[in-house]
């Protein structure tokens, strides 16, 4: 749902950023969000004490944007790529920006709705207590936001056990172990870029089954 806003907004709200530069911090207090015109934007997160790579921004993406639903520090650090021109934004503006652009306002609502179901969904993970089934949870999440997959099948999921310890809030070598039991049971297959899952029902089962011993 890419777009461009015409250059009215870009003369109130316009901020330019040169290759290498910081927009904003990881920790540090957030009070705007930005609207990408042009340029790519990385997106850089402590893990482990090391930084890696989450997301790379572009034209008509939106970040930051949690800093109008709630305020809390940055998730990651948002660096340039090359040059950027964004639009930023703030409590004070924002009505501005929803009267002027009622397009610019239906995107937004999709994704503030998609980011209170992700935190939804991370915290029914990390309820759970046991180290299995939070990366079981972690898999049937991925499987379940792509409307493609068939979860009868055998089907295979684009992410690392980074990426699944980052979800689970483990550490990255306890999700690596869980994930390396599951492959020696023969649940899942593990790549360095993508897991194959055998029978992604059987975790759902396990998890569901679980999750009612706890609020029962």
């Amino acid at each position: 749902m890419a777009m461009i806003l015409d250059d009215r907004f870009f003369d109130k709200f316009g901020v330019e950023y040169s290759p290498n530069e910081i927009i904003f911090c990881e920790f540090e207090p957030g009070n705007e969000f930005y609207f990408v015109q042009s340029g790519k934007i990385q997106l850089v997160k402590l893990i482990n004490n090391r930084e890696k790579t989450i997301d790379v921004l572009g034209d008509g993406d939106v970040l930051g944007e949690m800093s109008i639903l709630e305020e809390q520090p940055r998730s990651a650090t948002a660096i340039a790529v090359d040059h950027v021109k964004l639009l930023k934004f703030h409590r004070d503006n924002f009505d501005a920006l929803m009267q002027g652009n009622p397009q610019m306002a239906y995107k937004l609502l999709i994704i503030f709705s998609k980011r209170i179901y992700d935190a939804k969904r991370r915290l029914m993970i990390l309820l759970l207590e046991e180290p299995q089934l939070k990366v079981m949870d972690v898999l049937c999440m991925l499987a379940e936001e792509d409307p493609h997959l068939d979860l009868q099948n055998e089907l295979s999921l684009q992410v690392t056990p980074q990426q699944v310890a980052s979800w689970a809030g483990m550490a990255e070598v306890d999700a690596q172990k869980e994930l390396t039991h599951l492959s020696r049971l023969d649940k899942i297959e593990l790549y360095s870029d993508k897991i194959v899952v055998r029978k992604i029902r059987e975790f759902q089962r396990l998890v569901s089954s679980r999750r009612k011993k706890m609020f029962s």
